[in-house]
């Protein structure tokens, strides 16, 4: 989301009253540089790489009847290479709000007009089945697929993606037209 000014120490309160604007966004990790980063005790920076948004920004009343309680309730469509992933509800499982979220951000500190923060991944929690976890709505992160995969058969499946892969992320209103717009990436090498 993009906040208006937010005060320091701001409540939970006052940070859904400085939402101007939601958008879509994926964070890329490069997980095979952030070993090395946060061996060096530095953070990571390297790691992260450019963020992209989706092109349309919304207020919380373009959101209608999707908007509540401070988070956005539509499903978020995870496509790779072309193959369903993820079709988690954003909603449900989000334990903190997005005002929550900013009086966190703005605890020590006030924050600007235009100030961007994130949610986190969209994921849903898994279900027992026959005696397995299954994730019936799939998943919204690599890294936690790999994770949910450990525990279950002590080894991930799931390979991260490589170089010509692509990702579309989308979140689409009840009436099924696109609501951020759709962010589509491909993976390429540094510097193509």
């Amino acid at each position: 989301m993009i906040t208006g000014d937010v005060p320091m120490a701001a409540t939970p309160e006052q940070g859904l009253d400085a939402i101007r604007l939601l958008m879509l966004v994926n964070d890329v990790s490069l997980r095979h540089l952030i070993p090395d980063e946060l061996a060096k005790g530095f953070g990571f920076f390297h790691g992260k790489p450019s963020t992209a948004f989706g092109p349309v920004a919304v207020t919380p009343d373009e959101l209608g009847e999707a908007w509540i309680e401070g988070r956005v309730h539509l499903t978020m469509q995870i496509d790779w290479n072309g193959r369903k992933v993820g079709r988690c509800d954003a909603g449900p499982d989000m334990r903190f709000h997005f005002g929550q979220l900013i009086a966190h951000a703005a605890r020590t500190r006030r924050l600007r007009a235009g100030s961007i923060i994130g949610s986190g991944t969209v994921s849903n929690p898994g279900v027992e089945k026959d005696g397995r976890r299954e994730w019936p709505k799939g998943y919204g992160c690599i890294a936690e697929k790999r994770a949910m995969e450990t525990i279950q058969d002590g080894a991930p499946k799931t390979d991260y993606m490589r170089f010509g892969d692509t990702v579309r992320i989308e979140m689409k209103g009840k009436d099924g037209e696109s609501v951020f717009g759709a962010i589509e990436q491909n993976v390429s090498q540094f510097g193509r």
